[in-house]
Parts: structure tokens; sequence; C-alpha cells
């Protein structure tokens, strides 16, 4: 398929350019941000395997996004490191004319023994999720027995594999992990990786987020900056999620994704898949669009294309420019889909 001529464009003139494609639900973590053990517990019913888009399948609706316009993919969960030979799918998708980015977010525990065979895929860049280097909070985040020491050993694997510079995702949470803060800034200064600080957010219905609980960026940015001055640096592509900071000292970089004191709805590219084919145009979307029923039943690549087109066309999403209000409601704001079905 020939890549797009006219970039396609939503409601708010947002282009479409990076796609998510969730390949599993299940993840080996609880994090209590994302699949508190109260909900995602022994007798929660993930996807059944005949639900999940094959990686025959994914690589033909990237074909498609790809001809709409899409330029990077990630990898996402759940856990991708749980989808057999992951690294197989990576090889199909690094062969999809006009994508130029393939990235992989992960919790690390597989990581290490994957690195090396995900790389010489076609893999490009990884983030890897490390909330704390305190192991008595990082491993009642985790809510798996899962030690910070493992997760160092994955971002060194990775690093060695030429997947460096790795970004570290660190999810801070007032009450919970917020003294780790700067340990995590002590630890990665000088190590060539990206560390990057998450304003809790409240994505899906079942992990309990309170407004009271989000350390802001600004908050961080400058207790971060009273130990080590900062100066901004500017987006390295339009859409860039993350606000840049660099260590005058020569230190490195650090990030911040401000969802929810900073929205950045205005500038988002971003679409996303889940493992069973649905495609939803916002992180904290109510529904989905079925991409899965109308590929099994044999839709050319021309009709989904139009599908998708015509989904992303009527886009106007923003939800997080307008969580404030919708927040301060009496009345239970309407079920979200669950980060776990759709990555982060």
């Amino acid at each position: 398929m020939a890549v797009a001529d006219v970039p396609l464009a939503d409601t708010l003139a947002r282009p479409l350019r990076d796609l998510r494609i969730s390949v599993t639900d299940r993840c080996q973590f609880r994090c209590t941000y994302c699949m508190p053990r109260e909900v995602f517990g022994r007798d929660f019913v993930f996807l059944p395997r005949e639900q999940l888009l094959t990686f025959e399948e994914l690589t033909r609706l990237a074909r498609v996004f790809a001809g709409l316009g899409v330029r990077k993919l990630r990898l996402t969960g759940g856990e991708p490191l749980l989808r057999r030979d992951l690294d197989t799918l990576v090889a199909m998708l690094a062969g999809v004319r006009g994508i130029g980015d393939i990235a992989l977010t992960t919790n690390g525990a597989l990581l290490a023994g994957k690195a090396q065979a995900l790389a010489a895929a076609g893999l490009r860049r990884v983030t890897v999720s490390l909330d704390s280097l305190d192991d008595t909070v990082f491993m009642a985040l985790n809510d798996a027995g899962f030690q910070a020491a493992r997760v160092l050993e994955a971002i060194a694997a990775a690093a060695g594999a030429g997947l460096a510079p790795v970004k570290v995702n660190m999810v801070v949470r007032r009450g919970v992990n917020e003294q780790s803060v700067l340990p995590m800034a002590t630890h990665f200064r000088h190590s060539g990786h990206v560390l990057r600080f998450i304003e809790y957010m409240d994505v899906g219905s079942t992990n309990g987020w309170r407004l009271d609980e989000v350390v802001p960026a600004a908050e961080i940015i400058s207790l971060i900056g009273g130990r080590w001055p900062l100066q901004p640096v500017a987006a390295a592509y339009p859409g860039e999620v993350a606000s840049r900071y660099r260590y005058r000292d020569g230190g490195g970089e650090i990030g911040v994704i401000a969802s929810v004191t900073q929205p950045f709805c205005r500038g988002c590219t971003r679409a996303r898949l889940s493992a069973d084919g649905q495609l939803y145009t916002c992180l904290f979307a109510a529904a989905g669009h079925d991409l899965r029923g109308p590929l099994r039943a044999g839709a050319s690549d021309q009709a989904l294309r139009e599908q998708i087109s015509s989904i992303w066309a009527r886009r106007a999403d923003r939800y997080s420019e307008q969580r404030t209000r919708q927040t301060s409601r009496t009345q239970p704001a309407e079920p979200k889909v669950e980060m776990s079905r759709i990555g982060g």
C-alpha cells in the first residue's frame, strides 16, 4: 500500500502518526495503579487465545495504518513479552513500508533474556517501568515480589543489545513513592538513560485514583532542580508527550509526563489497538471500535482503510483537558477501558 499523500486528521486537525499495539492483556505484575490484585485476581478472566489478533493480522493492520500516516509503532500489553515469539512480530512489523520506528514498553521481568533477539529483529527503542529503587516500596507497588535490581539488570541488558538509551518510566503517587524521586534521579544521572516521571492518572476504573494523590510535574521538577539545576529542552518532534529537561552540569536528561496538570491533548497523534482488535482513539476512552470482526470477515485493505479513516476523522477526544470538570461531578464518571487492555 502506498504511503499516504494527504495526512489524515481528526476534528482538531491532529494527524495520525503513532500506533500503540497491545499484544496481550496479561501481566505477571499487579501494579496498584494498573492491575490491582483485588480486581485482577485468580478468578479474573483474560482474553482467550483465539480472540487475540495473530501476528499476520497485526502486521496487516500495521500496513493499513502506515498507509494512513502512521510512522511509529509501540508494542504494549499487559506485559508484551508474555506473548510468545514477540521477536517474530517485530521482524514482520519492521518490514512494513513507511514504519520508521518500533518501540516496546515492558516491566522488564523478561527483558534481559529477550533483548538481543528483539534488537536483531528490528526493535529500535525500549521503555522500562520502574517506580522505585527501594524494594519495600517497589514490591508493594508491583505486588508480585519483583525486586528493583532485576529491572536494573534488564535495563543493562537492553543497553548491551544496542537499545540505549533506555527510557525509564516512574509513576509517582503521593503517599506511596514520591520519596523515591530523588534517589531515582540520583541513580540515573550520568547513566546515559532517560528517566521520565509520570503523573498518576485515572486510567481505567479500578485503580482508585484520587486527584490529591497526584504529584504535579512542576513539583517534581522543582524538587530535582533544587538539587541539580535544570534547563528545558525543546521537543524532539511534534506531539511529544514528555516535557524534557537537561541537567546543566551535563548529567543527562529527564522528562515529565503531566497528563493531569498540563494536558497535551491538542498535540496527541496516537491511536491504540487492543490485543483483541479494538481501536481506541484515547487512553481514557470508554469504548473502542471493532477491527477484528471486519478483518476476519474478509474485509479488503481499502475497506479497513476507510473504516479507520472514518473513525479518526470523527475523533474529538480531549479527556485530560476536560478532566477537572468531569472529576468534580457528584455522579460517577463513565467507566473507561483499563490500561492493561491498551497499554500506557
